[in-house]
Parts: C-alpha cells; sequence; structure tokens
C-alpha cells in the first residue's frame, strides 16, 4: 500500500483508539473488588461478544481475535504484521518440541491464532520435517530439537529458539522499509539482552550461557552488558544508566515487578508517536501494539485479583497505556 492508501485504514484506526482505555479506565477496573466484577466491568465496556461467557480467557482471546479481524477487514496487507508473530511461531515450535522429545501433551500451552498452531508444528517435528518450516526456523528447530533428545535440557532448547526469535525480529526489522517496524525490532531486542542479562546476573549465568542467549543490536553493545551482568548488580545498573535504556536501572533500583514494566513500557513509548502519523503504516501497527499492551495489562488485573493480591503490588505491574 501506498501512504495515501493507508489513509482510509488510519482515519478507521484513529476512530477505533478512542475505545482503547486509557490510565483512568485501568484505574476503574483496578477499584473493582474482585475479578467477577472485573469480568463484568470489561463486558459492559463490550470486551468479548454477547456471547461470551463470563470468563477472563474467553473475553481475553475474543479481544484478541478482533484485533485481527479489524485489520483483514481494512484489506491491510497483513505480512506487515509478520514480525509481530514470531514470539508466538517460535513458541509453538519449542512447545512441540518439547512435547515430541518427553512424549508429553500439554495443548493448552499452543497459540492457536497463528500461522502454524499445535497440529501443524507437531507433525513437522515428528517428522524432522524442518524444510516445511520458514527458513528462519530450520536450522534452530533442528538443533533444539537434537539438543533437547541429548541432553534433556529444557532450558538450553529454550535458549536455542528464544534467540533465534530474537535473530528473526531483528532482520524483519533490517529489511523493513516501514520506520516502525525498525524501531520495534530494534527496542524488542534491546530490551530482550537487557532482560537476559538481568536475569542472568540475579542466576549466576556463565559468560558462555550469555553469548548463547544474546543478541547483537545497534543500540546496545551486548558484550559490555554481559560482562557487567558477569561483575555484579552494580556494574549492570551502571552500565545500563550510561545508554539510551538508563530507565531500565532506575526501575531495577525499586523491583523486579517495575523492571518488568518498564521493559513493555518502553515499547509503548517507541510507538505512542505514531498517534501523529496519518499517512502510513505506522498507526495500525502501533494498534495492534497498543491493544496486545491493553489486553496483557488486564491480565495482569485479573491475575491480581483471582489470587488475592494487594492493590499496590498489582499497581506496579500494570503496564502504561498508548492512550
Amino acid at each position: 500500500m501506498s501512504d495515501m492508501q493507508y489513509t482510509y485504514a488510519v482515519a478507521r484506526i484513529r476512530a477505533l483508539e478512542v475505545a482503547l482505555f486509557s490510565s483512568s479506565v485501568i484505574e476503574q477496573l483496578m477499584s473493582c473488588k474482585d475479578e467477577k466484577q472485573c469480568l463484568q466491568f470489561l463486558k459492559e465496556k463490550g470486551w468479548g461478544d454477547s456471547d461470551t461467557p463470563l470468563d477472563a480467557e474467553a473475553i481475553l482471546g475474543r479481544e484478541r481475535e478482533k484485533i485481527w479481524e479489524v485489520m483483514k477487514e481494512l484489506e491491510v496487507d497483513m505480512s506487515l504484521f509478520d514480525v509481530l508473530s514470531y514470539e508466538n511461531l517460535f513458541h509453538n515450535l519449542k512447545a512441540a518440541i518439547k512435547e515430541v522429545c518427553t512424549e508429553t501433551t500439554n495443548p493448552h500451552i499452543f497459540y492457536r491464532d497463528n500461522a502454524m498452531p499445535r497440529e501443524v508444528m507437531i507433525p513437522i517435528v515428528k517428522n524432522k520435517d524442518w524444510q516445511a518450516l520458514p527458513e528462519n526456523m530450520r536450522v534452530c528447530a533442528q538443533e533444539a530439537y537434537e539438543t533437547l533428545l541429548q541432553t534433556r535440557d529444557g532450558q538450553l532448547c529454550d535458549v536455542i529458539v528464544d534467540r533465534a526469535t530474537l535473530l528473526a525480529v531483528y532482520q524483519a526489522g533490517k529489511k523493513s522499509k516501514e520506520p516502525i517496524i525498525q524501531q520495534y525490532a530494534e527496542s524488542t531486542v534491546a530490551v530482550t539482552d537487557i532482560r537476559i542479562a538481568v536475569r542472568s546476573q540475579k542466576t549466576a549465568k556463565s559468560m558462555e550461557f550469555m553469548n548463547r542467549a544474546l543478541v547483537e543490536c545497534d543500540s546496545i553493545n551486548i558484550q559490555q552488558l554481559a560482562k557487567a551482568a558477569l561483575s555484579g548488580a552494580e556494574a549492570l545498573t551502571a552500565y545500563l544508566s550510561d545508554t539510551d535504556y538508563a530507565g531500565a536501572a532506575e526501575a531495577l533500583a525499586v523491583s523486579p515487578s517495575a523492571f518488568e514494566r518498564w521493559c513493555d513500557n518502553r515499547i509503548i513509548e517507541t510507538i505512542r508517536p505514531q498517534k501523529y502519523n496519518p499517512f502510513s503504516a505506522g498507526p495500525l501497527v502501533a494498534y495492534v501494539l497498543a491493544r496486545e499492551n491493553e489486553i496483557k495489562t488486564v491480565r495482569i488485573i485479573l491475575s491480581g485479583k483471582q489470587n488475592g493480591l494487594e492493590d499496590d503490588s498489582i499497581r506496579e505491574r500494570v503496564r502504561e497505556m498508548y492512550v
């Protein structure tokens, strides 16, 4: 689509953005006394359909379906959103490898709304038909499968596939002509690298482990990041404070929950300028990410209510809204 062809689609998205939850709406949801009241509030806000049961997974699942129904109605080239699907797609690969290698069945851990759900992925892995996978999955699929069979090390299997996921995202960003895809890929890889370094520092992982997990990007030096993580929490915080991701250091000083919140908020900060961009694919991609963030935030609140967490504890985990 040309920039002018995006005009109608963006106008439609602008109308839909009005219904996105603001911070004040999230606060209203927070004020509900329990999960049931939260679900009733969501139904009143139009979440789910008239026949969707008063169930968290049913309502949230329906909202995710609505995102892609809107994009298809706009007749947008759906390949634009491929990079956003990689996390779920590669997750399904991991789940299939573990199911086949361990001979245990757990269909509920698979994502259904992507090009390769469980019923597609399992036969590929069982038959070791790696050529049936997208090109950017083939090498890691075979390596992860053979590694899990030989070592029974599920974490190492995860590292292999997770790194391939990041590489796929980053390469898609480099190839894309859309600035928002480029920015999304850069932020996603950098923030994930920081997450890996923080967790590696806390669990005393080796340099070898970090070298296997981290992916190079333009905005952060992964060798310096890994060395800082190996040197301890203070060194890691000091390194991050001198980068474009100083907010991560500030969040780490507060709590692990605050840090996880910062990671997701960083993506929202990346896409927020698209609210003022009327003639490109940017607002469409930003809307999808905003809705995913909205659903994730609602899930956090529902989970907190279900588990009886204090409101302050839930609020610390609540993500920043796009609007």
